[in-house]
């Protein structure tokens, strides 16, 4: 992979134009140590979320290349809000439903080569995305947030939720042969190339458990990053416990259920050609 951090020298700061549009190939300053090749995109679902957005931008770093907001039919003025704090945003009204069709909207309305899964509630850090980038760009294909890997923690969590966060990340753990230390958070980031190898067909809340299966399943490298998952700000989440739960427990035997089928079709395909005579 030929895209890599490298240092930023002060030559380079001070012959580059911070304002000026980047174009692919052209080094990123961020910080006066580090420079970045790949244009990154950050997405951000939201609806309602005006009240919220200004937490969200405020730690956003300057050096990304782009901010899509997916505006799920917002009446709070969402939208206006983001136009405001980041002139350059580019809005994607949602024409379907749920968390996981905002992501899917959002993924095929960026233009950036690394895309970074960011919560509108306030609940994640933007400081943050360095380490999910750094992480890539050094050979990751996914960066996934753990609120339990050492470093990382939450403030946002009931006991029901992180025992069921436990539960279904063991369920993972034990039937794809990952490794995770959290499953159900959505501060993710990865390469571009990964979306067509997962092909995401989810609604709701459990796309994150989605993706994090079908990387796995795809042979994709993941690595997980430290995170830190702050209180919503303003507001009332529409995740619930048990019904999101579930669902999540779906899409986990769903999967399952898919990769025994694979693994019998493989094991019949090499029967049926030797007995046709296709088999050398």
């Amino acid at each position: 992979m030929s895209s890599v951090l490298q240092p930023a020298t002060s030559e380079q700061e001070s012959e580059r134009d911070l304002d000026a549009p980047t174009t692919v190939g052209a080094y990123r300053p961020i910080s006066s140590h580090l420079a970045i090749t790949p244009p990154v995109s950050v997405v951000i679902p939201a609806m309602n979320e005006a009240e919220n957005l200004p937490y969200v931008f405020k730690t956003l770093p300057d050096w990304i290349h782009e901010v899509v907001l997916v505006d799920g039919n917002s009446t709070d003025g969402t939208v206006e809000v983001a136009r405001e704090l980041w002139p350059g945003v580019k809005v994607v009204g949602q024409q379907g439903r749920g968390k996981g069709d905002a992501l899917i909207t959002g993924f095929e309305a960026c233009s950036g080569d690394i895309i970074v899964m960011v919560d509108a509630d306030g609940s994640a850090d933007g400081n943050e995305i360095v380490s999910y980038v750094s992480a890539l760009v050094s050979g990751a294909d996914f960066a996934k947030g753990s609120r339990f890997a050492n470093g990382g923690g939450t403030d946002d969590m009931t006991f029901i939720r992180r025992l069921g966060n436990r539960a279904l990340c063991a369920v993972v753990n034990r039937k794809f042969g990952a490794r995770y230390t959290d499953l159900c958070y959505g501060y993710n980031a990865f390469w571009r190339h990964c979306l067509d190898k997962i092909e995401l067909d989810c609604t709701g809340f459990e796309v994150e458990t989605l993706m994090n299966i079908r990387v796995v399943k795809a042979g994709l490298k993941v690595q997980e990053i430290p995170s830190h998952e702050y209180l919503r700000i303003h507001g009332v989440s529409n995740l619930r416990a048990v019904r999101d739960g579930l669902r999540v427990l779906r899409v986990i035997l769903k999967e399952r259920s898919n990769r025994r089928a694979l693994r019998r079709a493989a094991r019949r395909s090499p029967m049926l050609d030797s007995a046709r005579g296709e088999v050398s």
